[in-house]
């Protein structure tokens, strides 16, 4: 599939990524069980649905930032916005919800923590994601960054921690630091909705190529530097450019693709956002009036035994 058995396992399956990914997950199951054991023995344990949920998580940001889609979304335009979802859209919330308040609570424990509070701010943290994220997709400066290894990285990192902080407001972790009802909770997610339209639109409906790395081979072979060992030049020896990978006609279809995936799975995975919202708000809603409606029945008189029949 688009030509991977031309690359190495190495450049397939980046081996460093994958034994760090795997040290995550096994830190991840030590805090929540010897040391939990060990140091808040009160608190609750993870329940089996978190684990899944975090190591499911893991497995996926593992593949579309160090497997084979990282690999593919340097060669088309449409994995690359599958990596932009996977990472920021739908890995951010599992992550929040899988792992326990406790852990969340003791790693934001220091007081030099309250400096950054305003970034926990919704509007300051939807507004941040939301402009970082189609900031970075302005094509000379997704140029750059796909170009530039450390940026790469750096912006990368800046991209989850302000999605991290966006989705918190949605599925917070800790009661404590939840600042929405349910009602704004789900007004948040359809504004999340709002402000990422303009940047899939931009996409979308462009005619022409507007991304060098998917489009020029010298953008590309400098891109796909960071991905391959040797000298990367040898690439364009060998095949044409990226338009050799491509399953498209072409790189505008490609890239018209790439922007109607990013949206659908955006529309998804606030779906299932809103339908968790909704679940609980109605489990919650339910279960106060079944505790009103007891407190308001009338109180049985049982008769007094102590006294006498007449």
């Amino acid at each position: 599939m688009l030509g991977l058995q031309y690359f190495s396992f190495e450049e397939l399956w980046t081996p460093w990524f994958m034994f760090f990914m795997i040290a995550v997950v096994i830190l991840y199951f030590y805090l929540i069980g010897p040391w939990r054991e060990k140091h808040a023995p009160q608190e609750d344990k993870a329940t089996m649905w978190q684990k899944i949920m975090f190591v499911a998580a893991a497995i996926m940001f593992y593949l579309v930032q160090g497997g084979p889609f990282n690999l593919m979304g340097h060669m088309m335009f449409t994995f690359h916005m599958i990596d932009m979802s996977v990472s920021y859209l739908i890995v951010p919330p599992m992550l929040l919800l899988s792992i326990p308040s406790f852990i969340w609570l003791r790693m934001f424990a220091a007081q030099s923590w309250k400096k950054l509070s305003f970034m926990m701010h919704p509007i300051a943290s939807i507004l941040m994601f939301n402009m970082l994220f189609s900031m970075y997709h302005v094509p000379l400066i997704n140029d750059y960054v796909m170009t530039h290894f450390w940026l790469h990285r750096l912006v990368y990192l800046i991209l989850l921690v302000a999605a991290m902080l966006m989705w918190a407001q949605i599925a917070n972790p800790v009661p404590a630091w939840n600042r929405l009802t349910d009602l704004k909770k789900m007004a948040y997610v359809f504004a999340n909705g709002v402000l990422l339209t303009p940047a899939c639109a931009f996409i979308i409906f462009a005619s022409t190529p507007m991304y060098a790395v998917y489009s020029d081979p010298d953008t590309w072979v400098k891109a796909m530097g960071y991905c391959v060992s040797g000298d990367p030049s040898v690439l364009l020896e060998k095949f044409s450019g990226p338009q050799f990978f491509n399953l498209l006609s072409s790189p505008a279809e490609d890239q018209q693709l790439g922007g109607i995936v990013m949206k659908l799975l955006q529309e998804f995975m606030y779906g299932v956002i809103l339908a968790y919202i909704f679940f609980h708000w109605f489990k919650r809603e339910h279960k106060d009036d079944d505790v009103t409606n007891v407190t308001n029945e009338a109180p049985i008189e049982l008769p007094n035994l102590n006294k006498g029949t007449v």
